[in-house]
């Protein structure tokens, strides 16, 4: 467990390596690429299209062929997309190898999620989420050391590809590792007892070479708003990282240079406090954790909103990311508790590609209310969008409990 533990810890950086690249990036890109900059949306759109498709189909591939292979494929599928990049001639070529690109992403991280969820403490959990975040940290950092080392964009995508291909070698290595774990965990299965989560499943009749359809899965009570909960938190997250600068530059009079660095904080408070997420979830359980997570965030968001001066303004920023920080990985831990172990591969694929519906729609729509009406909005949109998700995650939690006292 051990091993594997460590392996997935470093799938999880692997996993968070390319995710702010482009951004950094583009642009360099778009005016080698001859290019507007308002191109790099749709490269981002085919990656998420991708992700969602795999994310769907993640259950069917994890069944089949077991959690170390998806992950080792998945990874390498990535690596393959990542070196493309690097010698990519067009724009176009970019938006086709976005595809694998999207894929391989999408299988990976739903496959992991519910591993780590199944067979880790929450506590584990959260620190694997703050390891995402170490990795989307060092992504701009390479392509950054590129830049400014006399490098083009071509090779900051071509070392983090690299360091891909040598982690899905590592993977490959390690499989032996998984299909002892996967054996132990169907010897441990036969004949265990009911858990909570497993009346829920008892409807689909879902067995090991069978995986129930998105339809069934949505009929099930508390899925959802578990959706619904991870919508509205990603569409939250990206909304607040994509346009705090924006907002501080063009509604708080601020410098482009002094925004830009306290939006950056945003990300180094997500990652902080999914550390520190990890100690309290020692404590806490899953719905702590998620209530505590949104409070911080509502006093964030009141800190932007309120016209206590520029300092404050960004504290919230920050403070916001705190917040930010334990909801996803609780949400995602509480998953196999909630619809049992049986159905949770699926439940997280569907979770996955929710989160990705999330990520595309909802930040291009405040873009529309920042153009046509104002850019002041954009607290007000963050708290619709909290209250939201609260809402979302208080019904999850009524319908579970709800569902937990049917077994007694």
């Amino acid at each position: 467990m051990t091993f594997l533990l460590a392996i997935t810890y470093l799938a999880f950086i692997s996993l968070g390596l390319p995710d702010a690249m482009l951004g950094s990036a583009w642009p360099s890109m778009h005016l080698q690429l001859q290019v507007p900059v308002s191109c790099a949306g749709m490269i981002s759109m085919v990656i998420s299209i991708g992700t969602v498709i795999s994310s769907l189909l993640s259950d069917r591939i994890t069944r089949k062929w077991g959690t170390g292979l998806v992950t080792a494929v998945s990874v390498g599928l990535t690596a393959a997309a990542l070196l493309g990049f690097s010698v990519a001639p067009s724009f176009w070529a970019l938006c086709l190898l976005a595809i694998p690109y999207g894929l391989g992403a999408g299988a990976v991280d739903a496959a992991l999620n519910n591993y780590a969820a199944i067979h880790f403490k929450a506590s584990h959990m959260s620190w694997l989420h703050c390891c995402w975040g170490v990795g989307a940290s060092l992504g701009p950092y390479i392509m950054g050391a590129c830049l400014t080392g006399g490098l083009t964009w071509n090779s900051g995508y071509r070392i983090v590809g690299f360091l891909q291909i040598a982690l899905t070698a590592f993977l490959f290595a390690s499989l032996s590792a998984w299909k002892e774990k996967r054996r132990e965990g169907e010897k441990e299965t036969k004949g265990k007892p009911k858990t909570e989560g497993e009346p829920k499943a008892e409807a689909l009749k879902a067995t090991e070479d069978t995986a129930p359809s998105v339809k069934q899965l949505l009929r099930i009570s508390g899925v959802k708003a578990e959706m619904a909960a991870f919508f509205f938190y990603c569409a939250l997250e990206q909304t607040a990282g994509l346009w705090g600068a924006s907002y501080m530059v063009m509604a708080r009079g601020m410098a482009e240079e002094t925004a830009a660095k306290w939006a950056a904080l945003f990300y180094l408070g997500i990652t902080a406090g999914r550390f520190a997420s990890g100690f309290l979830a020692i404590k806490l359980n899953d719905k702590a954790m998620v209530r505590q997570g949104q409070i911080v965030g509502l006093i964030g968001i009141l800190l932007v909103i309120a016209p206590l001066g520029n300092f404050l303004m960004c504290l919230g920023l920050i403070v916001i990311g705190l917040g930010c920080a334990p909801v996803y990985p609780s949400l995602m831990h509480q998953t196999p508790k909630n619809f049992g172990e049986e159905l949770s591969q699926a439940i997280v694929g569907l979770q996955m590609a929710f989160a990705y519906l999330g990520i595309t729609l909802m930040p291009p729509l405040f873009g529309l209310i920042a153009q046509h009406i104002s850019i002041r909005w954009y607290p007000i949109y963050l708290l619709i969008l909290l209250g939201a998700m609260f809402l979302s995650s208080e019904e999850l939690n009524r319908r579970a409990s709800r569902a937990d006292s049917l077994l007694y």
